[in-house]
């Protein structure tokens, strides 16, 4: 095991909607939050498709990467994920083939298979149309083979643009099959432990043991996604931290809504199985002081030897939320 101190840092933004605001002021605090987290040195920057969650604004993502693409110079920019399933490949191909012809080496194609939606929003996405959960890793391979597509390669059928851009792809999980799947293509997988804490170190294991090296990728790559809510005591973080708590709840009652302002006490808002719930899905959660974060990054580094540590939080206050960013990197920088 080789002895890590610190790995970049990266963000996720879901471009949340707090309790009150519009999507238009989501973007714009995304927006701000970007243009932090370059100055900062973040190394990249995710954005995350959802439909039909009224506290979630990215559901155009690669809209969404464009905007803030066009007011940051240096940022890599993408999508943690794009859900494959939802789309046409070639579609999706044409829109980051787009993306990466206005702004080369910049550019992160993140894909998942699951739906990122309910049942009737599947059915509105037309996902019963076509588009099987089961088509997933030929359409990844399809995407690759158009992306690495040598000089005099006319495919009867090809992402204008998009051929041969060779844009990095990355497969996102919360289960073992995409680390099976991006160990087969050789390919860097991210794990969404921020969530669906569950298989991690299985998922780890399962990707770095069977990896074969591609053209892509020599050896595994394996990024590590948490929620940090970080502030200047840990009474501030935890206060802070309720509003994904209730945000969780609601989504597991079936009443997902915008971001929640935070409360003083949880225990009237959850009843104990669901705060066991939440609790277990939150649980890859650093929340607390700058010593506390950083102590809780050395330690996550250790255990799962990560190449690169995402960070997610959905913070309301949007000065908290970017004060939070900043703690986190600080934090990084200081191990």
């Amino acid at each position: 095991m080789s002895d890590k101190k610190n790995v970049p840092l990266s963000v996720l933004d879901l471009a949340p909607i707090p309790q009150g605001a519009s999507a238009r002021e989501a973007f714009h605090a995304s927006l701000a939050l970007a243009q932090q987290s370059e100055k900062l040195g973040f190394n990249r920057y995710w954005l995350a498709e959802h439909h039909n969650m009224t506290g979630i604004a990215s559901a155009a993502t690669s809209v969404l990467i464009g905007y803030l693409a066009a007011n940051t110079t240096t940022l890599r920019l993408g999508s943690g994920g794009v859900m494959l399933p939802n789309h046409s490949p070639l579609v999706i191909a044409e829109q980051f083939g787009t993306l990466e012809s206005l702004y080369p080496g910049r550019i992160d194609m993140g894909l998942g298979r699951a739906p990122g939606s309910d049942q009737r929003t599947m059915m509105a996405l037309r996902r019963h149309m076509g588009g099987h959960i089961d088509n997933f890793p030929a359409d990844v391979q399809e995407m690759i083979d158009w992306f690495d597509a040598g000089e005099n390669s006319q495919p009867a059928v090809q992402p204008v643009p998009g051929l041969g851009l060779k844009i990095p792809v990355w497969l996102l999980g919360s289960s073992l099959y995409s680390a099976q799947l991006s160990a087969q293509l050789g390919l860097p997988f991210a794990f969404a432990s921020h969530f669906a804490p569950d298989m991690l170190f299985q998922a780890l294991h399962l990707y770095r043991e069977n990896f074969k090296p591609s053209a892509r990728l020599e050896k595994p790559y394996a990024m590590v996604c948490v929620n940090v809510v970080a502030a200047d005591s840990e009474r501030d973080a935890k206060f802070l931290f309720t509003s994904m708590q209730q945000q969780f709840v609601n989504l597991r009652r079936g009443k997902p809504g915008p971001l929640p302002a935070p409360v003083e006490n949880m225990d009237n808002f959850w009843s104990p199985s669901e705060q066991y719930g939440v609790q277990q899905a939150l649980s890859m959660s650093l929340v607390g002081d700058l010593d506390k974060v950083r102590h809780g990054l050395a330690s996550l580094i250790r255990e799962t030897q990560a190449d690169e540590i995402m960070v997610n939080g959905q913070i309301f206050d949007q000065q908290a939320r970017q004060h939070s960013f900043a703690l986190a990197m600080e934090a990084n920088n200081s191990l």
